[in-house]
């Protein structure tokens, strides 16, 4: 599994690009809120880290993980620098999550190919309820803090090309 023995909340400050100046979307599915809030604010922590100002931060919540790609879409013309999608998909008996999975991926990866605003993907899609925990706050750290450093990268990749 890619998270084995990594924390997703580590990053080197020197690394990444001034911030500071940059206006940032974060999408929020309202399904499985007790794993999309924390994602939320482990990006949000991020972004305040890096010198973004609270102001610079719009948040819109929508209410599944398939309308983050309408959400996304809407964000891109909000002047933003990078948009975060947060959701999480838990596998359930159906084939449900596999079409969910394979739409918000596609969806939000059409996005950055057609427009220049990048959409950076948080969306867990985990086997069950406590590997989502592990990589939403656990012991797999956070990976709305690694999507807020990657927008950041993203943003400051989209300003100098």
């Amino acid at each position: 599994m890619a998270t084995e023995n990594k924390n997703l909340s580590a990053y080197d400050k020197a690394t990444i690009p001034d911030a500071n100046d940059f206006r940032f979307g974060i999408v929020v599915s309202e399904w499985n809120d007790s794993i999309t809030e924390p994602l939320y604010q482990g990006a949000y922590d991020a972004l305040i880290d890096n010198g973004v100002s609270p102001s610079n931060i719009v948040r819109w919540d929508v209410p599944g993980s398939f309308e983050l790609i309408y959400g996304s879409k809407k964000m891109q013309e909000q002047m933003v620098n990078a948009v975060i999608a947060i959701g999480s998909v838990i596998q359930g008996e159906t084939k449900h999550f596999d079409f969910v999975c394979q739409g918000v991926a596609q969806g939000i990866k059409d996005l950055n190919v057609m427009h220049e605003t990048p959409v950076i993907f948080c969306v867990l899609t985990d086997n069950n309820l406590e590997q989502a925990q592990a990589r939403s706050g656990g012991k797999h750290g956070n990976k709305g803090t690694e999507a807020a450093i990657a927008a950041i990268k993203m943003a400051e990749l989209r300003r100098n090309s």
